[in-house]
């Protein structure tokens, strides 16, 4: 990967961003340590089950485990599936039952069909049933019957014809007596579910009992078939032994073949022949040629060697996941310049999963907290609750953010404790940063000093606002040149926030103070100096305008003589700029916001062209209103930054951990922005009074997707209801009404059995209606949503949707 000079760099240029100097190159691909919350418990690259028991402890990090081979990993099948869902190893539930019948009321059904067809069949066999020979008198000659409507048989063919005859009433009352009672499902559920040898064994008893009922010829079958035989292929036939023995065993089989398929007893041997003669040591079954491992795209484009290079190091364990995601991607990048393919084929021989490394040097994170498939880029947060609002094919599934959904930004709400962070934010920006070492990605965390975001070695650049030790200071101007662009960011991270003052204004004064500044000293005044401005200290204005006099800057002194004019009016806003800019302006954030050729400035226009992993700690304690205002300011550099890149390959988001007073007007319309140039925000509230009354719908509509997390109080529950919208759901009605008998008979009845049940005799009256009600209720919400659980509505930046989710995090 081309660094484009990203190294080692502490000026202020746009573009270029400060990381960390290139440690020696890796040999060997490097371990993951296990999670921070326990020890590790290496798991089979297995397809997970749909419906796995609820874990009782930390959840394992999704990853190739330690000793297991990456390229089973990397088979491992990832099906396209709705907004949400955790695609490694996705199964798909079973279909839903739309009433399961009790196994006590699905025991006497299947009981009362067998004793009715028992009752049946006597009633044939004896005789009690008339007309039981008319069909048969219909199709045969009459010369095989005796007169009447009940005369048997008269002839041999008569009465041949009637042993095929019950016969064939006999399979016709054994089937229905299976339909009716349902024995398909009493088999399935008390036999077949309990799997093998129990299967086999149920099967292989059947099979023993039918015989004998078969050969004592309690069982119609050995006889008509005889007689079917011998009336195709004549009666001499059975004057040969060895054919009696034929067509004896032919029944035999053909009894037992019906319990042979439904015991499954072919997969039941194969399975113990195949565990029975292991394969030999050393070898294993060869991959298909196709598959994941043996990197198709590279043989497609005729780089076998590469391909061959990189399938030896997943097989040995020279590379893991981070290691595929990011190879893939050049190689991606590459195949839309050709003339950069021969050069990375070339680096993948010399170096091989080491190749086209990400600047820092870096091949994994230092550790991991939560699940991750880094082929998809999602990260795994939780499981869908099996609670009635969820739909029943996302009960039990795993659920995942990617870069498809938070492209369309998010908005999390819940109260101090809810797990907002350790739940949520920390498992989004440790996907993120493992995106940006695969070079898909750039995140920008932004929180308050101690907040657990991850530790400073997962990320390139650390600014500690007001720590001494901090490497790194914030770019006020967001690393831009133009005064204009400048003042309008600046301005909405001042005063943003003041719906009161008109923010055009608060541009303008800005404007007409950077611009003579930087045209005077080359670069955008420090924030002592820009406080002077504000305030209009003859000192600071004199020595400005005689340094724009001197280098003949007419242009500029026009600027400065209209702010002379309009300063002290009414309506100006440099008195409400200057007080906020002395938020900033304090002994301990002396030396930091510095501007010139010599500061540290980190802008966050490095974010838009570089994979950088950053993290931002604000002194929240100490200095509440000044993190607030950098945090707004952040926002706001944010949104104006990634909507005027021209390239959008790199996905950038930007995660608040605490966005309380930073989402203003501007703000909710650049975030609106940002799904169409590859870039998305995550914003943390503990309430959404947090943001002005008036943003609240607006604010709720710019993001796709919303997490309410248990706690809510139900002022913030009725505005997502309202936002998440209703649905048509079906409703039953029972109305109870008393039974008023007439008859003397009937009315002692209902007097006995209300004298031992004390209650009335009443009778059922059932509506069903459709009625639109919300999706989740306010109260709901509030009250309804346990605790470590969090109700989220997804939507991706291609348009798909998923219905508000009950969610158990575990993230």
């Amino acid at each position: 990967m081309d660094d484009d000079g990203t190294r080692g760099v502490r000026g202020s240029s746009a573009d270029r961003a400060p990381v960390p100097g290139l440690p020696p190159r890796p040999t060997t691909s490097p371990r993951v340590p296990p999670p921070a919350t326990g020890p590790r418990t290496p798991a089979p690259a297995q397809p997970v089950e749909y419906r796995p028991p609820r874990p009782t402890s930390a959840p394992s990090v999704e990853q190739p485990p330690r000793g297991a081979p990456l390229d089973a990993w990397l088979r491992t099948p990832r099906p396209h599936q709705e907004p949400g869902v955790w695609r490694y190893g996705y199964t798909p539930p079973p279909p839903e039952e739309s009433e399961r019948v009790s196994d006590r009321s699905l025991l006497v059904g299947a009981l009362i069909s067998l004793l009715s067809a028992l009752l049946l069949w006597s009633l044939w066999r004896n005789g009690y049933l008339p007309y039981r020979l008319v069909p048969l008198k219909l199709f045969t000659p009459g010369e095989w019957w005796n007169p009447g409507t009940s005369g048997g048989p008269r002839t041999v063919q008569g009465s041949d014809s009637l042993t095929v005859y019950e016969a064939l009433l006999f399979g016709l009352l054994a089937y229905g007596c299976g339909r009716v009672g349902n024995w398909s499902e009493l088999f399935r559920r008390h036999v077949a579910d309990r799997g093998q040898p129990f299967l086999a064994l149920a099967a292989a008893a059947a099979a023993g009992l039918t015989q004998l009922l078969v050969w004592k010829e309690a069982l119609p079958v050995v006889r008509p078939v005889l007689v079917l035989i011998a009336s195709v292929a004549g009666g001499e036939i059975y004057q040969s032994q060895t054919v009696v023995n034929v067509v004896y065993a032919v029944i035999a089989a053909a009894v037992l073949w019906p319990f042979a398929r439904l015991g499954r007893w072919r997969e039941l041997l194969a399975a113990r022949r195949s565990s029975s003669s292991p394969a030999p040591h050393g070898h294993e079954a060869p991959a298909p040629a196709t598959s994941a491992d043996q990197w198709p795209e590279l043989r497609a484009a005729g780089w076998t060697d590469a391909a061959d290079a990189l399938t030896a190091e997943v097989r040995t364990g020279r590379m893991n996941d981070v290691d595929v995601a990011r190879l893939r991607h050049a190689w991606m990048l590459a195949a839309r310049r050709p003339d950069r393919l021969a050069s990375l084929a070339e680096t993948v021989l010399r170096t091989g999963g080491a190749a086209a490394l990400h600047p820092s040097g870096h091949r994994d994170l230092p550790g991991r907290t939560a699940r991750h498939d880094v082929l998809t880029g999602q990260v795994r947060i939780g499981r869908c609750a099996e609670d009635p609002h969820n739909p029943y094919v996302r009960r039990g599934t795993g659920l995942a953010l990617d870069p498809e959904l938070l492209g369309t930004s998010l908005l999390a709400v819940g109260p101090p404790g809810a797990g907002k962070t350790d739940r949520l934010v920390r498992p989004v920006v440790e996907a993120l940063a493992l995106r940006a070492l695969a070079g898909q990605a750039a995140v920008l965390a932004v929180g308050g000093a101690g907040a657990p975001l991850g530790p400073d070695d997962a990320f390139d650049v650390v600014v500690r606002v007001g720590h001494p030790g901090s490497a790194h200071d914030i770019d006020l101007y967001g690393g831009t040149t133009d005064p204009d662009e400048a003042a309008a960011v600046l301005a909405e991270g001042l005063v943003g926030d003041v719906g009161s003052l008109d923010s055009r204004r608060a541009v303008t004064v800005l404007a007409q103070l950077l611009g003579p500044y930087r045209a005077a000293h080359g670069h955008f005044p420090s924030v002592p100096e820009l406080r002077g401005l504000l305030d209009g200290t003859p000192a600071a204005i004199a020595g400005l305008r005689a340094t724009l006099e001197a280098a003949g800057h007419q242009a500029m002194l026009r600027e400065l003589d209209a702010r002379a004019r309009q300063a002290g009016g009414p309506g100006d806003p440099a008195p409400a700029l200057a007080d906020r800019v002395s938020l900033l302006d304090r002994p301990a954030f002396a030396g930091f916001f510095a501007t010139g050729p010599d500061a540290r400035q980190f802008s966050l226009r490095a974010l838009g062209q570089h994979p950088l992993r950053v993290r931002v700690d604000l002194p929240e304690r100490g200095h509440a209103e000044a993190s607030r205002l950098l945090t707004r300011l952040l926002l706001a550099q944010f949104t104006a930054i990634t909507a005027a890149r021209t390239d959008t390959t790199l996905f950038a988001c930007l995660v608040l951990d605490d966005a309380t007073h930073a989402v203003t007007a501007e703000t909710v319309r650049g975030i609106r922005r940002l799904r169409s140039v590859n870039a998305g925000a995550v914003l943390v509230l503990r309430t959404v009074d947090d943001v002005p009354e008036a943003l609240h719908t607006p604010l709720l509509g710019a993001v796709g997707c919303t997490a309410a997390f248990s706690g809510i109080t139900t002022w913030d529950g009725k505005r997502f209801a309202e936002a998440w919208g209703k649905e048509w759901v079906e409703t039953r009605e029972v109305a109870q009404h008393t039974v008023f008998a007439d008859q003397p008979f009937t009315r002692a009845l209902h007097a006995l059995r209300k004298l031992v049940t004390g209650k009335a005799v009443t009778t059922d009256a059932v509506t069903v209606r459709q009625v639109e009600r919300e999706r989740w209720s306010a109260s709901e919400l509030a009250y309804a949503v346990p605790a470590g659980h969090a109700v989220l509505s997804l939507t991706t930046v291609r348009g798909e949707h998923a219905p508000p989710l009950l969610v158990r995090l575990d993230g």
